[in-house]
């Protein structure tokens, strides 16, 4: 199996109450730069960007790449979600032997959390993989440090796995088995 299964990309955009779950365009350039150079969002993974390095280094269509989705609320990204990616076998955490296995990660603008859209965004994300990769189990990985992520992966059905030391951080790797 390629890393992508036989998932066909672009998906059509996936609507719910609020957002609607879209594959990116240029015109979200500009929020990518903000949230890679946001000091709260660089919280829980590595910091923050300088701003003219990202300037200089985002493509004029960043995220353009099968699993990664735009969240958008009222025809403005909010923030992003990726699903495709599978995790380096080389890295701690996995729920097979070979691991590879889909990973759940997500970054959204500061403003717009605490509002529920994380959780909204995740949600209809998880529902179009079942749907496009039946079977298959999703991971995610988060610093323990990160309550509302934490929160989150709980609310999500994921299940902690195990608990590991990587960048310099404990992390959290919890797994969604198949509905």
């Amino acid at each position: 199996m390629s890393d992508h299964g036989t998932v066909a990309w672009p998906p059509v955009p996936v609507a719910t109450e609020r957002l609607v779950l879209r594959p990116a365009e240029a015109r979200d350039r500009a929020a990518f730069v903000d949230l890679f150079a946001s000091p709260e969002v660089g919280t829980y993974i590595g910091g923050a960007r300088p701003r003219e390095e990202l300037e200089r280094a985002v493509p004029e269509v960043p995220g353009q790449r099968p699993g990664v989705f735009v969240a958008e609320l009222d025809g403005t990204m909010i923030g992003f979600l990726t699903l495709l990616d599978r995790r380096d076998p080389e890295r701690p955490g996995h729920v097979r032997p070979e691991g590879r296995e889909a990973e759940l990660g997500y970054m959204f603008l500061p403003q717009a959390w605490g509002h529920g859209y994380a959780a909204e965004a995740c949600t209809a994300a998880l529902e179009w993989f079942d749907g496009a990769l039946p079977g298959e189990p999703i991971v995610l990985c988060t610093q323990t440090a990160n309550d509302r992520a934490m929160r989150l992966a709980t609310k999500l059905g994921f299940t902690e796995v195990e608990r590991f030391e990587e960048y310099g951080a404990e992390q959290w790797f919890g797994v969604r088995r198949p509905r």
